[in-house]
């Protein structure tokens, strides 16, 4: 407590102190000669006109020169590319950071149900052996079944989507191909039907 008294006393006895200030008089004072801010050298504008005289190119600039508008289509399509395969990039980094965390955190049982789909596809490719479509569908066929022994809901799930979008582009196919048949292939005596033919 007395040293926040002590502080506080300080700077308020020097308040009441009296001092006396004595002005000097106009005689004393130097003679000044005020200038205005056009005579300082800082604003001064050169009197004489400036004139900007290009130097000559040398050998060396002129083929710097050429080589950048030779490369210019190529780096604009590396830029372009670039910009498109960064989203993609990202997103697919995200993906395996993604996955990396899940098998840190696998729940159990997850590691020894994925040797056994990945022994049913090895299984599947030495099935295959001798012909290639063999070895497009029987690999895929093991491990979607022995998944599907682990995973019975989400298999289900999965073939009914697949199902369905087989069906569609099936029917599309087959509508692709009725059109081309009654196109090129109509009897030669029968008009093709026109908009303005009923």
């Amino acid at each position: 407590m007395f040293k926040v008294i002590q502080r506080s006393v300080g700077p308020a006895s020097l308040s009441l102190l009296t001092f006396k200030v004595y002005a000097s008089s106009k005689k004393d004072s130097p003679h000044k000669t005020s200038m205005k801010v056009n005579e300082l050298s800082l604003y001064s504008v050169p009197e004489s006109p400036s004139k900007y005289v290009e130097e000559p190119r040398t050998q060396l600039e002129e083929s710097i020169s050429h080589i950048r508008h030779y490369c210019e289509p190529y780096t604009s399509w590396c830029q372009e590319m670039y910009s498109q395969t960064k989203p993609k990039m990202q997103s697919l980094v995200q993906w395996g950071l993604d996955n990396y965390e899940y098998l840190q955190n696998a729940p159990p049982g997850f590691f020894p149900r994925l040797g056994v789909i990945g022994f049913a596809g090895i299984l599947g490719l030495l099935l295959a052996r001798g012909s290639k479509i063999k070895k497009l569908v029987y690999p895929p066929g093991f491990m979607g079944l022995a998944a599907s022994l682990y995973y019975p809901q989400q298999a289900i799930v999965f073939v009914q989507v697949s199902g369905e979008k087989l069906y569609d582009w099936g029917l599309r196919g087959y509508i692709v191909m009725e059109d081309l048949w009654k196109e090129n292939f109509q009897k030669p005596g029968t008009v093709k039907n026109s908009p303005g033919n009923k």
